[in-house]
């Protein structure tokens, strides 16, 4: 149907689901989308030697309800292509540890960024920033998580929700 120089394509109960306006832009109310901050709460001195789940406690956006703050995870909805998208600032970063490894793990694959802290001195902070196309199948999961190779359990995750956040949408 059109309506207001809109074309929209809606369900059987007229609620919109694909909206093209005057301008040709294309709209999807309910496209899988989130976003999720640590909502200013800091997450102190990190295990050493194993995994630990980043958690958040804060919704930007989240469309159609697919990340459960609960568990700290995203639940695809339908199969397909996911741009996941982290940002991480850490606190207090040990410069004795061997490595720092920061991760976005799905339900088919772990994708890692790891660096060397060893600056010469413990830093203040330290920011790391990736992305990932991730194939998800419907009800694959994906969730942040964290390790540490030795040094001194010191390492904080940054509750300011500039630096740490978790991102991801549907691209194909």
């Amino acid at each position: 149907r059109t309506s207001s120089n809109n074309i929209v394509l809606s369900d059987g109960d007229g609620n919109p689901r694909v909206v093209v306006d005057s301008s040709g832009a294309v709209t999807m109310p309910l496209q899988p989308a989130f976003s999720v901050n640590k909502g200013g709460t800091n997450q102190d001195n990190l295990a050493i030697g194993s995994d630990v789940t980043i958690t958040f406690d804060t919704e930007r956006f989240d469309n159609n309800a697919d990340f459960n703050l609960g568990a700290n995870s995203f639940t695809a909805p339908v199969t397909g292509k996911y741009m996941l998208s982290l940002s991480i600032r850490f606190n207090n970063v040990d410069s004795a540890a061997a490595y720092v490894l920061p991760m976005i793990i799905t339900s088919n694959e772990v994708y890692r960024f790891i660096f060397d802290p060893d600056f010469g001195q413990d830093a203040a902070y330290w920011n790391v920033a990736f992305s990932v196309l991730a194939d998800m199948d419907a009800s694959d999961t994906a969730h942040v998580s964290y390790n540490q190779g030795g040094g001194t359990q010191q390492i904080d995750v940054s509750g300011d929700d500039n630096y740490t956040y978790f991102t991801g949408y549907l691209v194909a």
